[in-house]
């Protein structure tokens, strides 16, 4: 199995960045790789020069380097089109601290938010009352608490928080992509 073909975390993502020199978090990105494949379907070669211009390299480093960073792509555009309706955002997960993890979903609304602020006038227009606000209490996120605690309550509240912006994304995708997913319709009843 190739390095494209794998399922990829925060930690590989992480990983793939620290070869690169960066400390950064891939929340950010992931943030904006969501956005991009919503609202302008970047392709591949468009994601790695976006990837290597935010970790300040001119390519990456290296073959394996670049299929990562590509199967990440492929990952979020074929979970965002699923019927299963499975995309998942790339945030810390319960290795982090509850403060990570915080930190993690304010810089994916960050990144995410950066580019639906910028759609046209157009793409706003044909988007449903429900999307816009959606992503109007999504803005919420990027003043959230990161110094929190690990207990169960703010782990519930996170909880809510992540499941919100992963539905303001795959609103947002489905929508501007009538038709995908294909989410199976439900029959009336025959009398």
């Amino acid at each position: 199995m190739s390095l494209l073909d794998e399922r990829q975390d925060f930690s590989d993502i992480a990983d793939v960045f620290l070869l690169h020199g960066s400390m950064q978090s891939p929340a950010f990105l992931d943030g904006r790789l969501c956005a991009l494949l919503a609202l302008h379907e970047v392709t591949p070669q468009a994601w790695l020069e976006e990837v290597c211009q935010g970790l300040g390299v001119e390519q990456p480093r290296d073959p394996a380097s670049a299929e990562r960073l590509l199967g990440w792509r492929r990952q979020t555009l074929e979970a965002l089109a699923a019927s299963e309706m499975n995309y998942e955002p790339i945030l810390p997960d319960e290795l982090y601290s509850l403060a990570e993890q915080a930190t993690g979903l304010k810089e994916w609304a960050q990144g995410f938010l950066e580019l639906v602020d910028e759609a046209d006038e157009t793409q706003r227009k044909q988007w449903s009352d429900t999307l816009k606000e959606v992503l109007a209490d999504l803005h919420g996120l990027e003043q959230i608490e990161t110094d929190i605690d690990d207990s169960p309550e703010n782990e519930n509240d996170l909880f809510a928080l992540t499941e919100h912006a992963r539905m303001a994304a795959m609103l947002l995708y489905t929508e501007q992509h009538p038709g995908k997913p294909q989410v199976e319709q439900v029959d009336a009843p025959v009398h």
